[in-house]
């Protein structure tokens, strides 16, 4: 996990400066497909970006 910063992001057709934070993931291909990364990943994303959803579970 990177540092949260400001960063430019197109939002319905206008530029916004929006707080972002890189994620990134090291895995051993010889154990772990990469579709199961990504997904482990999406689901961290989703789960950061929705904190409720970790602590009720949803």
């Amino acid at each position: 996990m990177h540092a949260i910063k400001d960063r430019p992001m197109a939002v319905n057709g206008q530029v916004e400066i929006l707080p972002m934070m890189y994620l990134a993931l090291s895995y051993d291909h010889r154990l772990i497909d990469g579709r199961e990364s990504v997904g482990f990943l999406v689901t961290i994303k989703e789960l950061l970006e929705d904190p409720t959803r970790l602590l009720l579970d949803v």
